[in-house]
């Protein structure tokens, strides 16, 4: 397999500040740099390069998303608001939680960030490479139609398959979200559209509150296309690759997309400050194998990821490259040093708590959309 890294440097320089937490309650809190952050997402891009990987890989360019793109999922009054932002010297852009920040002139790189997926989309359906993977920041799965929300201003994954269905002529797309928090911004941008399918595996009720039930299954047409897994925190490998076995691939066959969207959050791995949740490197690694044949049966194997989460930079750097690993069919010598303890944690296994909230989702997401 051939694999694209959508990398622009600018993304590092995406600037989110040193005040984190809700505004007006910062009185005590000292100034500290937000767990969405340049380091934990360089490091990945240099282990790539330090383990001879990134040799093996397409580098693919972005460009700036316009605003044909971007109001394929926002309203004008958000990028607006957003460029408005950005233009008096930075700060908030989100309504709620207040978590999210763009720098002076920051808006640029939330477009590129945007852009990347649309670079992506056009290098796998060009015949460039196989699959490809966006690493970029700003994030954007929370982002809404006209919202900025959780460290994310523009949805990045959802203009990318925006574009793959109105520009690039598909007629089916389908993403499968294992960020740690509820991928609602994707969710939303296609509540009513029949030719997307929205998988999100998340810690139940873990972020936006009250995101993310068994019972979202979307709207008018597109009823049955929405399917949520919301699992237990503590959840581990056990309960991710039974979640895939019984819903996500079955999901996927049934709704035969032509090209897979995958945002891709490390924070449902271990060591994660923002999330409760147990994946190892090599949980993720399975994860894009079973992807990859449910790919290579479908749509030619074809799967474009984004990168989400992930606010552990000690760890993220091995969950990703084994993540490329598997993309690209290429094996380093680098070993995971936090394997061994992670996934020797009995807890791994499936417990009965988990397999019950799976069962849930089976009975309510999946059996929807196999009764269109």
């Amino acid at each position: 397999m051939t694999t694209g890294l959508v990398w622009d440097e600018r993304f590092m320089w995406h600037d989110t500040g040193t005040r984190f937490g809700p505004i007006g309650a910062l009185d005590w809190m000292e100034p500290i740099e937000p767990p969405e952050s340049a380091p934990g997402k360089r490091r990945i891009k240099n282990l790539l390069d330090a383990s001879g990987l990134s040799r093996s890989l397409v580098m693919l360019a972005p460009a700036p998303a316009g605003d044909v793109d971007l109001l394929r999922v926002h309203t004008q009054a958000h990028l607006d608001h957003v460029a408005a932002v950005s233009a008096a010297g930075g700060g908030n852009v989100a309504r709620r939680f207040a978590t999210t920040r763009v720098g002076a002139d920051g808006e640029g790189i939330a477009r590129l960030a945007a852009g990347a997926g649309i670079a992506a989309v056009d290098g796998v359906l060009a015949g460039r490479v196989d699959n490809a993977y966006c690493l970029h920041r700003p994030p954007g799965h929370h982002a809404e139609t006209d919202e900025a929300m959780g460290f994310c201003i523009y949805g990045n994954a959802a203009i990318a398959g925006a574009y793959a269905l109105d520009a690039a002529g598909l007629g089916r797309i389908a993403f499968v979200d294992w960020d740690a928090h509820h991928g609602n911004g994707t969710q939303a941008a296609f509540w009513t559209d029949p030719r997307a399918l929205t998988v999100s595996l998340h810690q139940d009720q873990s972020f936006p509150p009250g995101s993310g039930t068994v019972e979202e299954l979307g709207a008018g047409d597109a009823v049955g296309t929405n399917i949520n897994i919301p699992l237990p925190p503590g959840s581990g490998e056990g309960a991710y690759l039974a979640a895939f076995e019984r819903i996500v691939l079955p999901a996927l066959h049934a709704f035969r997309p032509e090209l897979i969207f995958v945002p891709s959050g490390f924070d449902s791995g271990g060591h994660d400050p923002l999330a409760r949740m147990m994946l190892t490197s090599e949980s993720f690694r399975r994860m894009t194998e079973l992807l990859m044949a449910a790919a290579g049966d479908l749509c030619g194997g074809h799967i474009v990821m984004l990168h989400e989460g992930g606010y552990a930079p000690h760890i993220v750097p091995f969950m990703a490259l084994a993540v490329f690993e598997a993309l690209s069919g290429e094996k380093t010598e680098v070993s995971d040093p936090f394997l061994p303890a992670l996934a020797g944690n009995p807890w791994q296994a499936l417990q009965p708590h988990q397999d019950r909230a799976i069962a849930e989702a089976e009975q309510a997401g999946l059996a929807a959309l196999l009764a269109r």
